[in-house]
């Protein structure tokens, strides 16, 4: 296994960890409070919809005053040598 795939696996593995671990610290997923496995089904449902609604909420608007970060001095002398700029290992490439 090469370690690019290697980095990009675990990139998105930790990403689904984060979201388990945002369900069961910030939401109390870890007890359900009903009975059943239909009513414990209904409950994680409603809980992952919740989520997703907050965090749907947070994200800047399309047309927002988000402007992207300028280049680093590394980043503009990698640019001027035609040399290629390392990715974020979470990036997956």
């Amino acid at each position: 296994m090469e370690m690019v795939d290697r980095r990009r696996r675990y990139g998105l593995r930790s990403g689904a960890e984060g979201g388990i671990e945002e369900f069961v610290d910030g939401h109390r997923g870890r007890r359900c409070r009903y009975r059943g496995l239909a009513k414990t089904h209904v409950q994680h449902v409603l809980t992952a919809l919740a989520i997703n609604v907050e965090r749907l909420s947070l994200r800047e608007p399309a047309d927002g005053p988000y402007r992207p970060r300028p280049l680093t001095a590394f980043q503009q002398y990698l640019d001027k040598r035609g040399l290629p700029r390392p990715l974020w290992w979470r990036q997956g490439k």
